[in-house]
């Protein structure tokens, strides 16, 4: 059964008791302050109220090392953000980029990752490159303490990290829920259903 966790509970940490695993979804941009960015003309969609309970909530994630944690887009920029990482405001400003993250107006659009082949990444994909589906304008710069890159783009953007010591975290930059007709993001997706549910991907 999926459950939504609104924002606004006081203690996220005690939402987890009754959970099997944890999916931090995406949505609009992290307030620049939680890692002590700049403002920025494209950041929207801010939601104090959300930031501080994910935040928490990833937090708490990562202390419980048996509960798989999946990160999707917004997602893997919480994790990194909750560990003391930090964003690049807009992938476009660093103006050395080849791959469009994100098309104009907000739209997703597609492109190559390459993924590390000793990754756990790899082995729930099934595969070393894919073709993911992106919607984003920003990104990591910083990579936060007990995270490891495993996947990138073709201009060096990072695609996805993995916990080094939360055998079940992974965070993924695209959205393989709207991929579901792809066999690698398929796996992914079923790879994390079966942690959930106390069998072997």
């Amino acid at each position: 059964m999926a459950l939504i966790l609104p924002p606004g509970e006081s203690d996220p940490a005690r939402l987890l008791d009754g959970l099997d695993g944890v999916v931090l979804s995406g949505g609009g941009d992290i307030a620049p302050h939680h890692y002590s960015g700049d403002a920025h003309e494209s950041i929207y969609g801010v939601s104090d109220e959300r930031d501080h309970f994910e935040l928490e909530l990833a937090r708490a994630a990562v202390a419980r090392p048996d509960l798989p944690f999946l990160c999707i887009c917004r997602g893997m920029q919480i994790l990194n953000v909750a560990l003391g990482g930090d964003l690049y405001a807009h992938l476009p400003d660093l103006g050395c980029s080849t791959v469009e993250h994100r098309l104009p107006e907000r739209m997703h659009t597609h492109h190559r990752a390459r993924v590390a082949a000793d990754s756990r990444l790899a082995a729930r994909l099934g595969s070393l490159e894919v073709t993911v589906c992106s919607w984003h304008h920003q990104g990591i710069s910083r990579l936060a303490p007990g995270l490891k890159a495993v996947a990138w783009a073709d201009d060096g953007v990072i695609e996805a990290v993995e916990h080094e010591s939360h055998a079940s975290c992974i965070a993924v930059q695209w959205h393989p829920e709207m991929q579901l007709d792809d066999p690698a993001q398929q796996r992914l997706m079923r790879s994390f259903v079966a942690l959930a549910a106390g069998s072997n991907p």
